[in-house]
Order: structure tokens, then sequence, then C-alpha cells
């Protein structure tokens, strides 16, 4: 289970077909095999999985994305020395990350069968092992804004109509003045920022192994807890008693915290403005994409909306 949410010029027009060229000239820089490779993902990142060998190829939107690329493989590294298992990068024939047709590409190790995610408990635990960390020297996380992409995912996206392109725009500066003036709970400090249960997958081993490093920065800790409430909440993609497990392995309740509400609602404007930008693909991303866009301008229930 997952759904989205620095600047790139040359983002648009990233779909499939570009990525997967992109994914054969990597393939062949690193000394791999891309033939059969299987597509997991198109957001933020195209993510492929090889069939050849067990890996995860992760290719950026544009070439803005290398620093992020290098942050997500200190991280790991970070995170893996420091108790909490986490995605680790793959050994191969080239120095990471590739840069090819300006845009970056990260081989990784895969975790697992790849469709085998962790529980809200395990989640929680891995949070508050994360929360607790102090980053090493040298590792300096940006701080987090949450709406620092939305103005380029909008401007990208060729197929959104205007209308929705307005109403978003002026919905993420109306939240992004509300979120300004919240005051949170928890102190702020290391993020993974995109903390939900489709982004913990177990191994071999049957661990819970983190992946998905480029959103982490430095904010509020209830920034990653909003999403699995959320997902109990708003969306009914979580149990009762799903979101009881998460809340006792944490310690805390996002949803008793007097800002909860504002933080919602910004996380889910981000999320309907990640899928702006991919509303052109296919024919079920636009029909989801026309969905959300409703239930935001009518205040509909969000029961019938489907993971992305």
């Amino acid at each position: 289970m997952a759904d989205g949410s620095g600047d790139g010029v040359d983002s648009a027009g990233f779909g499939e077909a570009e990525a997967r060229l992109v994914l054969v000239a990597a393939c062949a820089a690193a000394g791999l095999e891309p033939a059969g490779a299987r597509m997991l993902r198109l957001g933020e990142h195209a993510v492929f999985r090889l069939t050849s060998v067990p890996l995860i190829v992760r290719v950026g939107r544009s070439v803005d994305y290398l620093g992020a690329a290098r942050q997500e493989l200190a991280v790991s590294a970070w995170l893996n020395s420091s108790g909490v298992p986490t995605v680790r990068a793959a050994e191969v024939d080239a120095d990471q990350p590739l840069i090819v047709d300006d845009r970056v590409v990260v081989f990784w190790r895969t975790s697992g069968s790849g469709d085998d995610y962790g529980t809200t408990d395990e989640l929680a635990t891995t949070l508050r092992r994360m929360h607790a960390l102090v980053p090493p020297v040298g590792l300096v996380l940006p701080a987090f804004t949450p709406f620092g992409r939305s103005s380029r995912r909008l401007d990208d996206a060729a197929h959104l109509d205007p209308a929705d392109r307005s109403y978003l725009l002026h919905r993420v500066g109306v939240l992004d003045d509300a979120y300004r003036g919240l005051r949170f709970a928890l102190p702020p400090g290391p993020i993974h920022g995109d903390a939900n249960v489709g982004n913990l997958l177990h191994d071999d081993d049957g661990t819970p192994v983190l992946i998905d490093l480029d959103g982490f920065a430095t904010g509020p800790r209830e920034w990653d807890l909003i999403l699995t409430a959320m997902y109990y909440d708003l969306y009914g993609w979580h149990s009762a008693d799903e979101y009881a497990a998460f809340v006792d392995g944490y310690g805390f309740d996002v949803m008793s915290w007097d800002g909860y509400h504002v933080l919602r609602d910004v996380r889910e404007t981000m999320m309907v403005v990640w899928m702006a930008q991919n509303i052109g693909n296919d024919d079920r991303t636009a029909a989801e994409f026309a969905k959300r866009m409703r239930a935001l301008r009518t205040g509909a229930s969000r029961r019938d909306w489907a993971p992305f």
C-alpha cells in the first residue's frame, strides 16, 4: 500500500516508455540484464524490479534528483549501521548514483518478494526507533516543507484541466498557511517523509525493512504518523485494530492532537497533487484523480479511493 507524495526541468513527459529507455542504458552501464524488468510504480520515480538478478532500479524524473539520491545512499548506510533495517544499495559495475539521459538511477537490493508488507505495529516500532536517532556528523538533512514540489508538479501536469490546476494551487496556498501556524506536540527530528506500511517490506527472513528513502528530512514527527491515521480514518485501508496497534507501538495517537485535521488535509492534498502529474499515463490514474478531485470539491466520502 502506498500513496504519494527538487524541481526538475526535464520531468515532463516522464512515462513508462521513457523510463524503460533509461533503465536499459543504466543496466548496460552497470553490467546487468534489463530484459523482463517489471515496473512496480510510476510516481516521483519509476521503480522497476529486475528478473535477471534480485535488484530494484529507481529512476528519478530529472538530474535535479542527484542530491536526493546521494542523500538516500547516505541515509541507508546510517540507518543500517544504527540497527534500523533499511534497504541497501546494490553492488554494481558503476558508481552510484548513475546519470543517464539527465535522469538519476540507483540500484537497490530487493527486500523479499516485494509484496509482503510490514504490519502497522512493525511500522510503529520502526518509526519509534528511527525517530530516536541523531544523524551522524556530515549528514545534513533538508528541512521538511510539505508543498515544496507542488507548484512544479502542477506546472508539469500537461493533461491537468486548468480549473483543477487553479483549485489545487489555491488549496495548497491556504493549507500551507495553516501548516505554518501549527504547534506540534512532538519534538522535531529526522523523519522518513512517506511512512506507511507500503514502504515497509519483509525480507526473506521476515524482518521488516524500511524502503523509499528519498523523502528523508528534518521535520515534525507527526508527519510520519499521519498516513497510517488517514488510511484508517478517511479511507478505511486500515482496521480499527490495526490503527490501535500502531498507536500502542509508537506511544502517541496523532489523531488526538489538535492539529490533526490540518495535517491530514495537507497530506491528502499532496496525494492528489502527486497524482495530477501522472493522469496522462493511463485511464485508471485519470479516473482515480477525477474521483479524488470531486471529493475535495464536495467534501464527499473518501471510502471509495483506491491506493496507488
